[in-house]
């Protein structure tokens, strides 16, 4: 064989590696991907009997994460002795490396957090699929939806229950699966038995659920599956933190000496925002003295302004003590302390508005239960200070008002009777009344102009609920999907239902069995148990366009 020839041979044989090697990697360039991928075929079939082999394998519509294929498989029952890959091409092999039990159901999930090797992308929903070692295969089926701002990464826990059982998270659970996109999932495989749901996002994936890291959603109820009922649809679950930690103090540090900065670990429920939930002790002359203003920083939930009653020297030992600091799911720290850093600057800024609502530019608002709150960067007096506020129509008539207190820092301004529509109005602060702890003031006038709008402005939505005992004590809630604060409640005394003067936008249509009648939404507990309020949510998100009421709206309580 000549030179020639056998370089020829060997530039082809070199082509050809190249060529292979590049069949096992995605392909580049050109058009992002945005497709997600799919499981395209299984081994075994879903529903295959007397499986007696040591693996299974999935087939991919495209090259996937080998990582992520990992972190989003689930096998239920667990299963001992671990799992081995073996990866060609689009397709992946897993083994066993143990023997199966015998007449056991398995279930193999490959939940959303997969994502393909090209432009990560995730899996649009879990995949599913079922075999049995023996002669008959499980067939029981739940089904239901999680309603969250993000349902990435939500994992559905099931754990099969005995009467009197309340220890669940001290094991993992007997079957995994995972959201879709919109919140939906599917538990297949199911056995006999009793099952107690939990919707977990699970921060460290080793499908535990650990009460001072994940969100979790608790359910209503527990479902039994037997041979009449062997599929349960419509399970709901609502997420949230099951916080049990009390809040505490942090830092305090005097800015200057008539302000002091607190931190606390979380976020404290306005009844603890008081001037007399706060003292200051002086152990060096041992004498105790009074918070005369307390505010939140705004912007800043875990830091609030305190301003003493007294004056510091530098060189003695101060604390700051609360008498209880309570967040807002209750949990309540008593007697807390921290030692006082103490400045002996003085101050000498008078207080300034920093914040309106509505905000000042092109302020409008409604005729009905009108609200001006007006927020401050210092606390101030409130001696007289009725006297240094004007509330007038253009037309310079006084209109009537009452004043409110957010805290200490933080003015709001309601007229005694409903406003006219479509008209406009002017509110003064002569702020040289407004005088903070160290007599500072400034000769000035904050003039603040809104106007009324028409109550063709608003929107709205009526109809009727189907489904709903009243002894179960229904709220309905329409809330702005949007913006949160925005929301509608109304308690449901018939099948029809109305909501007026709503402000236009998308809107979420929900009800809740109002249990205990405080009229908020119950999350439960997860452990020991205490149920969910059950609830529901209309199929389609609301469009409600400014001075068109949407009527006939069918809810079907599910």
């Amino acid at each position: 064989m000549g030179t020639i020839t056998k370089q020829l041979i060997i530039f082809f044989f070199i082509l050809l590696l190249i060529n292979r090697c590049a069949n096992q990697l995605p392909p580049g360039g050109g058009e992002l991907d945005f497709v997600p991928p799919e499981i395209t075929e299984v081994y075994p079939v879903d529903g295959t009997t007397n499986f007696d082999d040591d693996y299974f394998e999935i087939e991919f519509s495209e090259y996937v994460d080998k990582r992520s294929f990992k972190d989003a498989l689930f096998i239920s029952p667990n299963i001992e002795g671990g799992l081995d890959y073996e990866w060609t091409g689009t397709s992946v092999s897993v083994e066993f490396l143990k023997p199966l039990d015998k007449d056991v159901t398995y279930t193999i999930t490959v939940g959303t957090d997969l994502v393909d090797l090209n432009n990560k992308n995730r899996m649009k929903s879990s995949y599913t699929f079922s075999f049995s070692t023996g002669n008959e295969i499980d067939r029981g089926m739940i089904s239901g939806r999680v309603y969250s701002d993000n349902t990435d990464g939500i994992l559905i826990y099931a754990y099969k229950v005995d009467d009197g059982e309340d220890t669940l998270f001290n094991r993992k659970p007997n079957y995994v699966t995972q959201t879709g996109k919109d919140g939906r999932f599917t538990l297949n495989g199911l056995g006999k038995a009793k099952y107690r749901l939990f919707a977990v996002k699970d921060e460290y994936r080793d499908l535990r659920y650990d009460l001072d890291q994940d969100l979790i959603g608790v359910p209503n109820q527990d479902i039994i599956l037997n041979e009449i009922d062997a599929a349960f649809n419509g399970i709901n679950f609502r997420m949230f933190k099951a916080d049990t930690t009390a809040p505490r103090l942090l830092k305090a540090v005097m800015t200057d000496e008539r302000h002091i900065l607190l931190t606390v670990s979380e976020s404290i429920d306005k009844e603890s925002i008081m001037h007399n939930n706060f003292y200051i002790v002086d152990s060096t002359n041992n004498r105790q003295s009074d918070i005369k203003y307390v505010f939140k920083k705004p912007g800043k939930e875990e830091e609030i302004i305190l301003v003493p009653d007294a004056e510091y020297s530098i060189n003695d030992a101060v604390f700051l003590f609360s008498k209880e600091l309570k967040d807002t799911v209750n949990n309540i720290y008593f007697n807390d302390s921290v030692t006082l850093t103490v400045s002996d600057k003085p101050d000498t800024i008078p207080a300034n508005i920093i914040a309106t609502f509505p905000s000042s530019r092109n302020a409008t608002v409604d005729v009905i239960n009108t609200e001006l709150k007006f927020s401050f960067d210092d606390a101030f007096s409130k001696m007289n200070i009725q006297n240094y506020i004007t509330f007038t129509d253009t037309l310079n008539k006084d209109i009537p008002f009452k004043l409110s207190y957010d805290d200490d820092a933080t003015i709001i301004i309601s007229p005694i009777n409903n406003l006219k529509a479509e008209k406009d109005y002017i509110i003064n602060l002569n702020l040289i009344g407004f005088i903070d702890a160290a007599g500072n003031r400034q000769d000035s006038i904050y003039v603040f102009r809104f106007k009324t709008i028409s109550g063709l402005d608003f929107t709205g939505v009526s109809g009727k609920i189907l489904n709903v005992k009243q002894e179960s004590n229904p709220v309905l809630v329409l809330e702005n999907a949007e913006d949160k604060n925005v929301e509608y409640q109304n308690r449901i005394t018939s099948e029809d239902f109305n909501f007026e003067r709503v402000t236009a936008g998308k809107y979420m249509l929900w009800c809740y069995f109002d249990a205990d009648s405080n009229y908020q939404y119950s999350f439960g507990w997860p452990q020991p148990i205490k149920y969910s309020e059950k609830f529901s949510v209309y199929s389609d998100t609301l469009k409600l366009k400014p001075r068109w009421m949407v009527t006939d709206v069918i809810f079907n309580f599910k």
